[in-house]
């Protein structure tokens, strides 16, 4: 007989939500650690909720062995199932209790209570406290929580207030995704913080001993952010103390949670001869953004999961906002457009692509997305550029008041900024419930006794939403002629399919050519179609005074001019040469822009350009042209880069702030560009000379650029005892390795005693140098990177789902090459569906990316 197949899991939907029966007044819970046997003991006072229908008693429950349950005291015997346990309970308030076991060592899923190196730490979000405890697992479930924890470990931490050794009191009602227990042995970096009220805050950084010296940017950046929140959104901290700890296994960058934010320690350590610049700019990100959850995330939470970007999409907008007004405002916006283009662009071009709010899922962690996060800030941009900055701050004052203690709904969020602006946001709300890129045409003519500019909107057809409304799109342009600009920077709110907007000659200077520059400053998250010639860009790249739309310019003619090379067009226009090198030269521009200004799209940006252009993308050719052009540039501009290299060099010790990172930025770009003129002799001496390690990682990378036989084994002999630091190492010697030799590479690093597979950064860094950073290797006509990343994918899955859910979105463009290539993927994804014991995060990714070839 055969074995019956599992029923497919079921989708959850948002339009089937109803409130839980019960609210609840407190929650206790007693942990008394071990390994393998940790006993928990719950007591919760419910009562029933009166805006809810349905009083069934059933707490979310998994993996859990059941010790004994009381109902007021008295012994009960519930019905269990493997997602929890249900009970007849009384019509009136009554007390809940329960003692259950767990394995914390056992727990490689990292959900719940798990261990980390002989460190007990949880990660609740988002349902993860179910395998903990029973519970109403759901965020709209919010109570005041006391946790007491026995353990031997010195340091034992949880939520909100210290009340004496191992007992915490957390007085803001939460949900229990937002719990948090930690226990180790651990040594804190500390310092205080006063509140604008006068309040004083402890602060502390908890990380392993030996690790406290790498703590200080981070201490740093989180009293920044918390004068910030004040200034910017008025924002006072709310507890006595407020706890960080470095945790080495974690599958996210960080969490929230209420008072005690646990961090992959990745974003947490830092020292100038470990960390690089970019690792000390994320420290400084996720730090504030963590810390802004306390109250958009924590004082206020969403209701459901479908609401998961009211929290993460607005913390993201505000986390940008701070790292704008911490470093170079133009610098940020440019990055976090090229991390929405790389990301979400991608999402929602291909068979992952979901509104900004879902509205419906199987697995919910696979909706912690680009689209969520960064397009979500995107559209929290949109609204304050639409209503103004005043608008803005009010409508913000006006749902922290309302809301403070609520589990709320994006209705709930746009009904403030309606009230406080007088205006309708119904049109604005498709935003959240459409999803696709828009795409943004504009044409421009002189007609009669007008200069005039017609924009266009057309929103693709996605999947189960094949006809779109017209959006609400904010965009502001500006006209240039003749290297002057004789329109300033408007806003215009294209609201229907078409606008055609008109400026009388009479007002305007006599036109030569005009050259709009339109969405200045990335105005709104869509595809831009404007039929500027090659020349109008060159000069928007000298003339622009808006810098995003200046950089925008030169990454188009760049596309361009690499979209030509693929098609045969084996040169770079000089045209093109002389304005990079008129921008590296501009010293009026910040050097960390300049360096942006001399960055190559990817090779990943370049698969989709030929797919707008009508070509069917082969990752060889690709990297064959990209890599020709980097050489072209490199030999022509040497001599300015040796000019720029030089005038770049450290005045003074080394320090991770904005204007010293801008200059080591430049400097490093330089020095790549060098290594592919000349050849490996300034990498090398910039190598042995480096005291950093922003530095030292520049010129091992470009060494491996350049097949040094040496380096790597010289990197690993220096730094083989750092954890974060070799992460680097097994990324890059994937990432720069040549297409043929990337496989062979990773499948001998796989075999390395240092890759730990179970450790999501290790496991990340290794596959993410092969399918992100080297699309040429990943799409070897062999085949070879599908079938090692699908064996991996199969393999981790039985351990962390989460890991290999989200690592297997390297597939999801399949479609756009050639049938080949898509026969290969194809057949990796059929395989990995029929692996035994698919895990429903890793199965529900599969099923979305093959579509309707499933």
């Amino acid at each position: 007989m055969k074995d019956a197949v599992p029923p497919a899991p079921q989708p959850v939907r948002l339009a089937d939500y109803t409130p839980f029966g019960f609210l609840i007044d407190a929650v206790h819970l007693s942990f008394t650690l071990h390994p393998t046997a940790t006993r928990v003991k719950s007591r919760i006072t419910f009562r029933p909720n009166p805006d809810a229908s349905d009083r069934r008693f059933f707490l979310h429950g998994e993996g859990l062995t059941l010790i004994s349950a009381r109902i007021d005291g008295q012994d009960c015997a519930p019905t269990l199932t493997d997602t929890g346990l249900e009970a007849a309970v009384p019509d009136a308030p009554f007390t809940w209790e329960a003692e259950v076991e767990i394995n914390p060592e056992a727990n490689t899923a990292l959900e719940g209570l798990y261990m980390s190196n002989g460190m007990y730490c949880t990660q609740c979000e988002a349902e993860g406290f179910r395998k903990i405890t029973y519970y109403p697992d759901r965020p709209d479930v919010m109570a005041p929580f006391t946790v007491a924890i026995d353990s031997d470990l010195p340091v034992l931490l949880s939520n909100g207030d210290p009340q004496g050794p191992g007992l915490w009191h957390d007085p803001w009602p939460k949900p229990a995704y937002l719990f948090a227990l930690v226990a180790g042995d651990l040594v804190a970096h500390s310092d205080t913080f006063t509140t604008a009220s006068g309040a004083p805050v402890d602060l502390n950084i908890w990380v392993r001993p030996g690790d406290e010296d790498k703590c200080a940017y981070a201490m740093d950046a989180l009293k920044r952010s918390m004068r910030w929140d004040e200034r910017e959104y008025g924002r006072e901290y709310d507890l006595s103390v407020f706890n960080i700890v470095a945790v080495d296994d974690f599958n996210m960058g960080a969490m929230e949670n209420k008072g005690l934010n646990i961090f992959n320690s990745k974003y947490v350590l830092a020292s100038p001869e470990t960390a690089t610049d970019r690792d000390y700019a994320f420290i400084e990100a996720i730090v504030a953004h963590e810390y802004f959850h306390n109250w958009t995330g924590n004082r206020i939470t969403c209701r459901d999961w479908f609401q998961l970007c009211l929290k993460e999409g607005l913390t993201v907008f505000r986390d940008q906002q701070f790292s704008a007004d911490m470093r170079s405002a133009a610098v940020e916006r440019i990055g976090n457009v090229l991390q929405l283009r790389a990301r979400q662009f991608r999402e929602d071009a291909g068979p992952l692509a979901h509104n900004v709010r879902p509205e419906s899922y199987v697995e919910i962690n696979n909706f912690y997305t680009a689209t969520v996060y960064e397009k979500g800030a995107e559209v929290i941009g949109m609204l304050r550029t639409i209503l103004g900055e005043d608008l803005y701050r009010a409508g913000c004052n006006l749902y922290f008041d309302r809301h403070d203690g609520q589990a709320c709904t994006i209705e709930d969020w746009l009904a403030c900024f309606e009230e406080v602006a007088g205006q309708d946001l119904s049109q604005f709300k498709r935003w959240y419930t459409q999803a696709g890129t828009p795409v943004l045409s504009a044409s421009w003519a002189v007609e009669a006794e007008d200069f005039t500019l017609t924009l266009r909107q057309d929103v693709p057809p996605t999947p189960g939403q094949p006809l779109k409304e017209p959006m609400l799109i904010p965009v502001r342009l500006a006209l240039y002629d003749s290297g002057a600009e004789i329109v300033p920077d408007t806003l215009v709110l294209l609201d229907s399919p078409e606008m055609t907007l008109r400026w009388p000659l009479k007002d305007l200077p006599p036109l030569a050519e005009v050259a709009p520059s339109i969405l200045r400053g990335f105005s709104a998250p869509v595809i831009l179609d404007a039929p500027l010639r090659f020349g109008q860009r060159l000069a928007l790249m000298a003339e622009d005074s808006d810098p995003f739309n200046r950089w925008e310019a030169g990454r188009s003619a760049m596309r361009e001019t690499l979209v030509n090379h693929i098609k045969g067009q084996k040169f770079v226009p000089p045209g093109l040469l002389a304005m990079l090198e008129v921008n590296l030269r501009d010293k009026s521009l910040d050097p960390a822009f300049r360096a942006l200004m001399l960055a190559l799209p990817s090779e990943d940006d370049l698969a989709q350009a030929c797919v707008d252009a009508g070509i069917v993308p082969d990752p060889d050719t690709i990297h064959d042209s990209r890599r020709a052009v980097r050489h072209d540039i490199a030999t022509t501009m040497a001599a300015e880069f040796r000019r720029q290299f030089d005038a770049m060099a450290p005045d003074g010790p080394y320090s991770p702030d904005a204007p010293q990172a801008a200059r080591r930025t430049l400097r490093n770009t330089c020095l790549s560009y060098l290594t592919l003129a000349e050849g490996p002799a300034l990498a090398r001496a910039h190598y042995d000379g480096a005291t950093n390690m922003t530095d030292q990682i520049a010129a091992f990378s470009a060494l491996l650029e350049v097949g040094d036989p040496d380096i790597a084994a010289r990197f690993e002999g220096q730094w083989r005892d750092d954890r974060l630091v070799m992460d680097k190492w097994f990324m890059l010697q994937v990432s720069e390795a040549a297409p043929d030799a990337a496989v062979p590479i990773a499948e001998g690093l796989t075999r390395h005693p240092l890759f730990d597979w179970k450790n999501p950064n290790r496991f990340r860094a290794l596959m993410a140098g092969l399918t992100a950073a080297n699309p040429a290797g990943f799409h070897h006509r062999s085949g070879a990177g599908y079938r090692f990343l699908a064996d991996w994918l199969i393999r981790v899955d039985q351990t962390n789902p989460q890991t290999a859910a989200r690592m297997s979105t390297a597939f999801e463009t399949w479609r756009r090459y050639d049938a080949d290539r898509q026969a290969l993927i194809l057949g990796e994804l059929e395989r990995i569906s029929a692996a035994p014991s698919l895990s429903r995060d890793l199965g529900e990714m599969i099923d979305r990316m093959r579509g309707d070839d499933a």
